[in-house]
């Protein structure tokens, strides 16, 4: 009975450590898309008036003007809104996924030969980092903390 005991117990334990390493090194899903756009508050009025989205927040850069918005697609699925300056507007300037441990997640990729940014936080209080495709595809990855302005958001999802 004793060895069936600890046998059980061993085996939880292995249980409870595997699913911790694996936890530690997950995407949680797409949080968002990145876009650009010629006029922002035309780009804004579409998405939250015309398609019915809800405006999550804007961050405005020193001088008030907007810098981004994310438009909050359901609870945790977001459109980030940016003007497109000097950037060709309607186009897709990457895709954003969450993941639970950044520098796991950072780590893992490195060691699978996937060119990564040192991670950094961002105007919304996530931490990011980008990963780039073969083609070139910037994928933003968000680790998204109590602070940031996703995860307040997608608390806040009514």
């Amino acid at each position: 009975m004793r060895g069936l005991a600890l046998f059980l117990g061993g085996l939880l334990a292995g249980l409870v450590v595997q699913t911790g390493i694996a936890q530690g090194d997950r995407v949680v899903g797409v949080n968002h898309v990145g876009i650009t756009v010629k006029n922002f508050d035309e780009a804004m009025k579409f998405y939250t008036q015309n398609m019915g989205f809800k405006e999550a927040f804007t961050v405005r850069d020193e001088k008030g003007q907007p810098a981004l918005a994310y438009v909050q697609v359901s609870r945790g699925t977001f459109i980030e809104v940016q003007p497109a300056g000097d950037r060709p507007p309607g186009v897709i300037t990457h895709v954003g996924l969450e993941v639970d441990n950044i520098k796991a997640t950072l780590g893992r990729l490195a060691k699978n030969g996937v060119k990564v940014e040192e991670p950094r936080t961002s105007r919304t209080n996530s931490i990011i980092a980008n990963a780039t495709s073969p083609d070139g595809i910037r994928i933003e990855l968000s680790e998204l903390s109590p602070d940031s302005l996703q995860r307040k958001a997608i608390n806040s999802w009514k």
